[in-house]
């Protein structure tokens, strides 16, 4: 008889656990999207997203190196506008396939700067034309950036294709700016490091006595 009543109480008590839980259950507010903890591989699917790009295969440029942009042509026209009052003979555009990109990156700034195989100049850019300044100015982002903005004019105005690339200097913006070009929609047929080195070329100071 002990042992059926044991069994009994047992059960009771069985039940009014499941009861408890179960109304709990119901009184918890159901999880949304945001309460979730995100993992860390969300956050790298947020960062690995490629950069847009438009109708004619450039990356496109942030809004606000746009303005910056925009603000230093207007600057540009305002003060040559008394230089465009004298006539000048129009230059015929001649189409320039393939060219010469080069590099210099230092731990300062990058220029880059987009040449004809005869050594002209075609487009330019550096990090100050962009608007970076201080520290930002040798960044891989500014390098990314002024690569797109060299190769937009190179390829619109001149119809540039296909380019080799010829680096110079030891700055972090070196490699950015060699995928950039890729990135734009350029060939890159060859890459040469032209950064110069000393040879014992000239003495050097004597040391300083204290």
């Amino acid at each position: 008889m002990s042992d059926e009543k044991n069994q009994k109480a047992k059960s009771e008590e069985m039940k009014e656990l499941n009861k408890a839980e179960k109304s709990s259950s119901e009184n918890k507010p159901a999880e949304t999207k945001e309460d979730k903890p995100t993992s860390r591989k969300d956050e790298k699917e947020e960062f690995s997203l490629e950069v847009e790009k438009d109708a004619s295969g450039l990356e496109q440029l942030p809004e606000d190196i746009i303005k910056k942009l925009e603000k230093k042509k207007a600057e540009n026209e305002q003060k040559n506008k008394k230089a465009k009052a004298r006539r000048k003979k129009k230059k015929v555009v001649q189409k320039v396939p393939v060219g010469r990109a080069y590099i210099k990156s230092s731990y300062n700034n990058t220029i880059i700067t987009i040449t004809d195989l005869q050594g002209e100049v075609i487009s330019w850019a550096s990090a100050g034309v962009a608007g970076f300044k201080g520290p930002k100015k040798a960044t891989p982002y500014a390098a990314q950036i002024i690569t797109r903005i060299a190769v937009g004019k190179a390829r619109q105005e001149y119809g540039l294709s296909e380019v080799s690339v010829f680096v110079r200097g030891v700055g972090t913006g070196r490699e950015s700016a060699i995928r950039s070009l890729n990135n734009n929609g350029l060939i890159v047929t060859s890459i040469s490091d032209v950064t110069p080195k000393p040879h014992n070329g000239c003495r050097a100071r004597k040391p300083r006595r204290v």
